[in-house]
Formats: C-alpha cells, sequence, structure tokens
C-alpha cells in the first residue's frame, strides 16, 4: 500500500491564442491550478483544472488550505473513496464551481499517478474502447468573426481532415445568425457537420424560434441554448425542435445529469472533468448517458478528454481548442482530423516543468507525516 506523502501545487495562467467571444462574454485568461501528487514508492501523478477567466485563487486556497492536507497519508490506490472523503469534508461548498475545480485537479493526478504504476495509459485502464476520435474545431467560430472569416476557417479545418466546426450564435437579430450558418453551410457543403452554440444565452421563446434556423441548416446541435439550471425549458425546447439539445458544461454533479436523462431534457451529454469534480465522476456520468443511449461530447481540455472518450463507447466527437501547448512538450497527436489517444502511461501529458515553474503564479507545497 501506497500512502501520499506530499502535495505541490501551481497556478497558471494560459492565455488564449486568439480572441474568444461568445454570446455573454469575452474571456483573455484560463488561470489553470495544477496539482502533484507523491507517494511512498517516490511515484507521482500530475492533474489540472482550470478556470474561463478569474477564479483560480479561490480554488488555489481550497487546495492549499483544505484539500490538499486532507491527502496526506491516504492510499493514493482507494480513488473513489479518497473522492468521497473529500467531497464530504467540503460539503458545504458544494456543489459548485470552486469545489469541483479543485476535486477534479486532484482527482486528475491520482489517476495519472495509479496508471503510470500499472504502467497503462488512462484510455485503457478506463475502458479501451478505441485509441482514436474524430475531431470538431471550436477556434475559429466565435461570435464576434465575420462570416469571411467563419468560412475560410471552416473550409481550412476541413481540407485538414475535421469532420466539424462549432460556431457561436447569438447575434441581436436572428438574421444574422442565420446568415452566418448559411455562409459556412454553402461553403463546407451537406456532409461536413456544423454544431451550434448559444452559451445558455436565450430565453426559452427565442430558443425555440431559433431552433427552426438551425434545423433548415442540418445543424448537429444546439448547444447550452437556456441556462443550464433550467431542466422543464430544455424538456420543452426539446418536444418542439428536431436539432440535438446538448447541455453539461455548467453541470456539476452526477445527480444534475441523471435529472436531464431522466426528463428528456437533452441528447448529447457535454461533461467536463474539471466542472464535474475528475475523472472518478466523469465516468460515472458517461456510463449513465450509455444506459440512456445518450452520447458523450465533453467540453473543452481536449488533452485530458481524449483519452477518456477513447475509454467510453458513447463518445462520437472530441473538441479542438488547443490549450496547454505553451506548458507541454510532445503535443496532442492529431492525423487528418482525428485525435489519436497516446499509449504513455498516464494522462498522456508531456508536461514542461521547467515553463510551468517558470511561470507559475502561486506556488505551494503540502506535507506531512503519514501513519
Amino acid at each position: 500500500m501506497a500512502l501520499i506523502t506530499r502535495v505541490e501545487l501551481h497556478m497558471i495562467d494560459l492565455i488564449p491564442k486568439v480572441k474568444r467571444v461568445d454570446a455573454i462574454q469575452t474571456f483573455v485568461s484560463q488561470e489553470t491550478p495544477i496539482v502533484t501528487v507523491y507517494d511512498t514508492d517516490g511515484a507521482s501523478g500530475t492533474g489540472y483544472s482550470y478556470t474561463i477567466g478569474t477564479g483560480g485563487p479561490s480554488v488555489m486556497a481550497l487546495l492549499k488550505h483544505t484539500l490538499a492536507p486532507a491527502l496526506i497519508g491516504k492510499d493514493a490506490d482507494c480513488i473513489d473513496g479518497v473522492w468521497r472523503e473529500l467531497m464530504f469534508l467540503t460539503h458545504a461548498t458544494a456543489v459548485g464551481a470552486i469545489t469541483s475545480l479543485a476535486l477534479a485537479a486532484i482527482d486528475t493526478a491520482l489517476w495519472d499517478l495509479k496508471c503510470k504504476k500499472a504502467n497503462q495509459p488512462l484510455w485503457k485502464a478506463a475502458g479501451g474502447t478505441r485509441n482514436k476520435i474524430p475531431l470538431y474545431t471550436t477556434e475559429g467560430g466565435w461570435l464576434h468573426l465575420e462570416k469571411s472569416a467563419l468560412v475560410d476557417d471552416a473550409l481550412a479545418m476541413q481540407a485538414k481532415g475535421f469532420k466539424g466546426s462549432k460556431i457561436k450564435i447569438g447575434c441581436d437579430h436572428i438574421s444574422d445568425d442565420d446568415a452566418r450558418l448559411s455562409a459556412v453551410r454553402a461553403a463546407v457543403g451537406p456532409q461536413y457537420e456544423i454544431m451550434t452554440d448559444g452559451n445558455q444565452g436565450f430565453t426559452l421563446s427565442e430558443a425555440i424560434r431559433r431552433s427552426r434556423v438551425l434545423e433548415d441548416h442540418n445543424i448537429g446541435w444546439f448547444e447550452e441554448p437556456l441556462p443550464a439550471d433550467d431542466v422543464a425549458a430544455h424538456v420543452e425546447l426539446s418536444r418542439r425542435t428536431s436539432v440535438p439539445i446538448a447541455v453539461g458544461e455548467s453541470m456539476y454533479s452526477l445527480s444534475q445529469f441523471k435529472d436531464y436523462l431522466q426528463a428528456g431534457a437533452a441528447s448529447i451529454v457535454q461533461v467536463d472533468v474539471a466542472r464535474i469534480g475528475g475523472i472518478t465522476p466523469w465516468l460515472k456520468v458517461a456510463h449513465l448517458a450509455e444506459a440512456f443511449n445518450v452520447m458523450v461530447c465533453p467540453h473543452f481540455l481536449m488533452e485530458l478528454h481524449l483519452p477518456l472518450v477513447c475509454a467510453i463507447p458513447n463518445a462520437k466527437w472530441l473538441e479542438y481548442i488547443p490549450q496547454l501547448d505553451t506548458v507541454t512538450g510532445a503535443k496532442m497527436q492529431v492525423e487528418n482530423g482525428t485525435a489519436i489517444a497516446s499509449d504513455v502511461p498516464g494522462l498522456g501529458i508531456d508536461w514542461d516543468w521547467d515553463e510551468i515553474t517558470k511561470t507559475s503564479l502561486m506556488s505551494e507545497t503540502i506535507t506531512g507525516s503519514t501513519p
């Protein structure tokens, strides 16, 4: 039995390479907590989460003062037990973003450690369904971009073998969204998938109205059309449109996904490993979705989601938004628009520790005596 002896914390800020604007926000910062755990065998594992914009110091404070000290002396192999103990330790702040993001950084580190010690890549350890998955791109579909830029990016990615593009919607008038989608569809043809994302920006009546435009363009899905806590409105929208409704990036517990699936409020689950609290609950959501015959297409964090979507049978897509390029060595392997899961034991992320140390905004080391 190997016990945890030390926890190292870092926070870096990954500045997006392009301007990112959607229906409700513009973000130019991505504060990223990183956790490394060490055990009595001398092995280590590294995990991480993220914020869109700010909030990273709050996540780091919860890690430093509460969660990381509670890890010392724990059996690193008992990942589900550790996750549950830490969740209940912070029950007064759960369910919610800060607690989930902190738990995710720890949980992914424990999975990295476990996989390394078992000499297995995460995609095999968590299920091993396949070793590759098609990509769709989001980075060229932001709301502020002109039609010509949307078309140019979609054509460029199609030429690289990508199978789809996501276009942000939520212009002041429905005709502008219509024109943007029309231009892209005319350029890429009928077999290239176009996904749309409303970023929770619509009322129910407006979402129903705009869904009719999406039907005209054979849109792959309507992502986050409404506020994520309004299950009833998603049920009504799902009944009023043939466009698949995608939700999940703004949900923080297994029970929230259960409510959506039981109600028939979504046909695509976009569970985010950081916002759900780690790999442990992510896999539970994915298997729950499988029981409802619902597809999983996770939000963001492509480097971490790649092995997870390859582990399960009910995943079809991986979202392409490069995140870790500046703090990693070997990058995620992409061939003809398809992401290839790494066979390196662990998460498959090649951290550049010199760069991380140099650019860290916050760093802490938590130690203590083990039993």
